[in-house]
């Protein structure tokens, strides 16, 4: 079972200020959607709460320590334990989709085997940033580059 994490960050590894993306970009929105239709996502209570509302075909997994709790998603109180729930209703896949603190454990566990970023082209002020990770550790298996941003995949190097 592949764990994904689906981000877009700035030139600085910014993800997010005032719990909102610093940016627009339609193109991405549908790169998400595409990328983890039908597929489950783990996220951090932050950013559930960041979401238009529960986005449609695919389960919602928000992980809280407090036991945060929201009609239509479920709750895990770790992201293990999150994990273990997303598996149980995936069929190959399961995303995790932010946010910083979410993905600094991922990384920093060894749980994630596969990374797809959206590189933009720019350098926002924020207060969420991507964990810094060990580039010699991955490989870059695609990279679809557009005016401003790329959308690259990443698998953990497993030498």
């Amino acid at each position: 079972m592949r764990v994904s994490l689906i981000a877009a960050l700035g030139s600085n590894r910014c993800i997010g200020v005032n719990n909102a993306m610093p940016w627009h970009i339609p193109e991405d929105f549908k790169h998400f959607k595409r990328t983890t239709m039908g597929k489950p996502m783990v996220m951090g209570r932050k950013t559930f709460e960041s979401l238009p509302g529960l986005l449609p075909g695919r389960p919602h997994i928000v992980v809280s320590r407090s036991g945060f709790t929201a009609e239509g998603a479920e709750s895990a109180k770790s992201l293990e334990e999150g994990l273990a729930l997303a598996k149980s209703m995936a069929e190959d896949e399961v995303f995790i989709i932010g946010g910083a603190q979410i993905y600094t454990l991922a990384l920093e566990s060894g749980l994630a085997d596969r990374m797809v970023l959206t590189f933009v082209d720019q350098a926002p002020d924020g207060d969420a940033f991507f964990p810094a990770y060990d580039e010699a550790a991955w490989c870059e298996v695609s990279r679809d580059s557009h005016e401003g941003f790329a959308f690259v995949t990443l698998d953990r190097d497993q030498n």
